[in-house]
């Protein structure tokens, strides 16, 4: 019981170390701004010990979204130039007026936060949060299901791995050398010129080469981000002349969750949800099983294009259970991955590559490591199909990973060596909201 209180007040301390007034960074010298799935995650470790810091947390988030409800994955911080100039948000009309953001998006865990903030209050108090962030919540979820889905089959697609939140599993890196890999980088790669480049990153500055995505990998994703910006962010010009697009797995499982909160949102506070929005819902629930391979027993991302599955394994083949649709079938052959040694069980599960993937790296970023984030909402969707055993044992598992480690950004899954950031807020939150539940 004390080692749980002095991990709890551990956990405190990291988030206010990282807490700039009204919001909360990731860490201290890679990640200098607000990003979106980030703050949800914060704020729902927050509420436990102060409601109001979390509300603070989501409404500094809304400040950045976009006039067609788009959320961007970062509301930038003033004084950082160079990210300011990268992106540009600018360029498109409906970026917000009097701050600076990117011009894409990231995991829809918006609602997840509003909704666990609320449970926190007073039913009086709950009525009224709901009703400030309402609005707004309709309009992203409506963005998501138009902007998003412009054939209107059900799911939404991604311009950019950085919007997956996953950034460099294998699904995106491998359609990346498929389709987007430019000349000059293949030409930096196979000429071991890397090294330079590796000169001018900023996360290596702070943390070691070997436990962040490959030079030639980081600048795929930048030079993907750079071709957005010419086409200012809009997803029909970006479409026009692009196979590079994808129905991501594990942002479609986190979109039909969070569908399903913002009804129960609605329902509280007695509002109407747009019939079309309605329909799209349903069809993004029924479309998720498009994603289902019967060979590999397991769910994939999809080209958007081509419509052909993206049969390499991630931690997204979890996600199905988080978005809580699934037949009882499908999640027990899931849990099946999960209970494989060889797959996504190892000592410290989940890693966000399965162990026997050639793709997999101990300690390399989003190719192998245990991240809290993900087990979080793994755990979550473990008991909503009632798995509630194996949801306490992964519960066990990364706390003990945690307070073996520390606060950091992820984690070896094989003996839970800790990586990448320190003192990371997510990691704090989350251990947070884990230890209420233990």
């Amino acid at each position: 019981m004390n080692e749980q209180l002095n991990l709890l007040e551990q956990a405190k301390s990291v988030l206010e170390t990282n807490d700039q007034g009204s919001f909360t960074i990731p860490a201290d010298g890679p990640y200098p701004h607000q990003w979106l799935w980030d703050s949800c995650f914060i704020a729902i470790g927050q509420r436990h010990y102060d409601v109001s810091r979390a509300q603070t947390e989501i409404l500094h988030l809304l400040t950045g979204q976009w006039h067609n409800g788009m959320m961007p994955n970062i509301v930038m911080s003033p004084g950082y130039k160079r990210d300011h100039n990268i992106w540009r948000s600018w360029t498109n009309p409906n970026a917000p007026d009097y701050v600076d953001t990117t011009g894409i998006t990231q995991p829809p865990m918006l609602a997840e936060a509003v909704l666990r903030i609320g449970q926190k209050l007073s039913l009086p108090e709950r009525r009224t949060w709901y009703k400030t962030v309402f609005s707004a919540l309709v309009q992203y979820h409506e963005w998501l299901h138009t902007d998003r889905d412009p054939h209107q089959e059900g799911l939404a697609l991604l311009l950019h791995p950085w919007e997956s939140g996953l950034d460099n599993t294998p699904p995106w890196m491998s359609e990346l050398k498929t389709h987007q890999m430019p000349v000059w980088i293949r030409v930096i790669d196979k000429l071991g010129l890397d090294w330079l480049i590796n000169l001018f990153r900023r996360d290596t500055h702070f943390l070691p080469a070997s436990q962040r995505m490959s030079t030639v990998d980081a600048l795929s994703l930048f030079s993907t981000q750079r071709r957005l910006r010419r086409k200012q962010y809009d997803t029909a010009k970006i479409l026009d002349h692009s196979l590079f697009a994808i129905e991501d797995l594990n942002f479609n499982c986190i979109l039909i969750r969070a569908d399903e909160i913002l009804l129960d949102i609605a329902k509280t506070i007695r509002q109407e949800v747009p019939e079309d929005l309605l329909n799209q819902m349903k069809k993004t629930v029924l479309a998720l099983e498009s994603l289902w391979d019967p060979y590999s027993n397991q769910y994939y991302s999809r080209n958007f294009t081509t419509h052909k599955l993206i049969k390499e394994p991630s931690v997204a083949t979890l996600m199905p259970l988080y978005a809580g649709c699934i037949t009882k079938e499908r999640a027990g052959l899931l849990v099946k991955h999960l209970e494989n040694h060889h797959i996504f069980g190892p000592a410290y599960p989940v890693p966000t590559v399965p162990i026997n993937s050639v793709w997999f790296k101990e300690l390399g970023y989003w190719q192998g490591p245990t991240w809290v984030n993900m087990n979080w909402l793994i755990i979550d969707g473990l008991k909503r199909n009632g798995f509630k055993d194996h949801a306490q044992a992964l519960t066990e598992s990364t706390l003990e990973m945690v307070a073996k480690g520390g606060f950091r950004e992820y984690f070896s899954p094989i003996d839970g060596t800790p990586a990448g950031a320190h003192n990371f807020s997510w990691t704090a939150a989350l251990t947070i909201d884990l230890l209420q539940k233990n």
